[in-house]
């Protein structure tokens, strides 16, 4: 007798937990927590109000941490007022401070500022060099310890630390078999990695507080480094493909690379560093990011819609229409739903356009609706939880089929009395 097929399952890395808090707020990274979802604002900081409404829209899209730019005293006394304005709004999540070059002074010199953010961001490449290294980065090591933040040490191959990578070179060229160049740049970035968190754990920040991560650009690069990182450490990781690109190749490329890593178990919060298209919002890249781990049967995020992909027995675009429109009125609902509704991010729709899958998808789904196609009856059979329910007809297909959905949401997941 054959043995059943396995079901395919990411078995996650072991990882410490972080928590990252704000007032009586916490978010809990790594561990046993799930996946997090992490964006960027694209605003000038120290314009509180166009930030802290950008922050808002990342977070009503599914951002459960979002990093915002600190490099200038105006966007560190920015900081506390972007806060508040979120703490107004109702918007409860954790703000992360991307510091470059100047952090140990904005975090000395603008205690406000590091007080009211979640988490620094410290890339070891960009804070000094020679003596002053050790001495700047402590100097934000210790604010982190003073008002009890987590730290994420970011290496990104496209600022690493020249010190470190010459240190390397003049080492591998030691080596009776030197390694080609990449190898080398890939041991860099796990080392700076390693020997920042190694040291920032001498100055008293507590371990299972420091989060990783070692960002590149290409797909093959980022997997062989996150799984070295995986091997060598205990550290939650963030993951990202860094400078990943727009449009179909950014998407794609992203989705490859944290796909891969994800399914591994590697990576315990993760960042799609999207190049938006001209006029194309700055949530786009959030909803891929929840979509890769929705697709890979991590979480849920917003209920997912099956639809049909058309050939030539449809007829027309009617299924495509309705598809996008429920979908869109899904995602619209969900920053509300969430909190009515709890568990309708795990409903399951399919939009159908012939009899060839119709009915068969339809009843794999909570509701399905199977279009008529090229020569099919007139007639539109609706499936509610594997069984035939209705069938539609007319002009209102797409109307009564969308009354439908809101009706199964509101019976299936209103909160019980």
């Amino acid at each position: 007798m054959q043995e059943p097929i396995p079901f395919s399952k990411s078995v996650r890395h072991r990882s410490l937990q972080a928590r990252i808090s704000w007032g009586d707020q916490v978010v809990t990274v790594g561990g046993d927590a799930t996946v997090r979802v992490q964006s960027m604002t694209n605003t000038n900081t120290a314009d509180a109000i166009g930030t802290a409404i950008q922050v808002k829209e990342l977070a009503l899209a599914g951002s459960e941490l979002v990093r915002i730019t600190v490099d200038t005293p105006e966007s560190a006394k920015a900081v506390p007022y972007i806060r508040e304005q979120l703490d107004k709004m109702g918007v409860h999540v954790p703000l992360i401070g991307d510091f470059h070059y100047n952090g140990h002074r904005l975090l000395t010199d603008f205690p406000d500022c590091a007080k009211a953010l979640s988490k620094y961001r410290i890339n070891p490449g960009n804070i000094g060099k020679g003596d002053k290294h050790d001495k700047q980065f402590a100097q934000m090591i210790e604010a982190a310890i003073r008002y009890d933040k987590a730290v994420r040490i970011g290496v990104n191959w496209g600022s690493l630390d020249q010190e470190l990578l010459a240190r390397l070179m003049d080492e591998n060229a030691q080596r009776p078999h030197p390694w080609d160049a990449k190898q080398v740049m890939y041991q860099a970035l796990v080392t700076s990695a390693l020997e920042s968190a190694e040291l920032a754990e001498r100055l008293g920040l507590p371990r299972q507080q420091i989060i990783l991560s070692c960002k590149m650009s290409g797909v093959q690069d980022l997997i062989a480094v996150y799984r070295e990182l995986a091997r060598r450490t205990d550290h939650s990781l963030h993951l990202g493909l860094t400078e990943a690109g727009m449009g179909t190749k950014g998407t794609a490329a992203s989705s490859v690379a944290l796909g891969v890593l994800l399914q591994e178990g590697i990576g315990d919060t993760i960042r799609v560093s999207l190049t938006p298209q001209p006029g194309e919002a700055r949530t786009q890249e959030v909803l891929i990011a929840t979509e890769i781990i929705q697709a890979l049967g991590l979480r849920s995020f917003v209920p997912s819609v099956t639809a049909c992909p058309g050939c030539g027995r449809t007829t027309s675009a009617t299924f495509q229409e309705l598809a996008m429109q429920i979908d869109d009125y899904l995602r619209y609902q969900m920053p509300v739903w969430r909190k009515q509704f709890p568990g309708v991010e795990n409903l399951k729709v399919a939009v159908m356009g012939c009899i060839v899958n119709g009915p068969g998808e339809s009843k794999h789904a909570d509701i399905g609706i199977s279009l008529p196609g090229n020569g099919e009856a007139p007639a539109a059979p609706v499936f509610i939880d594997g069984q035939k329910a209705v069938t539609l007809r007319g002009d209102n297909i797409a109307k009564e089929f969308h009354d439908i959905v809101e009706n199964y949401v509101h019976q299936k997941y209103a909160v019980k009395a």
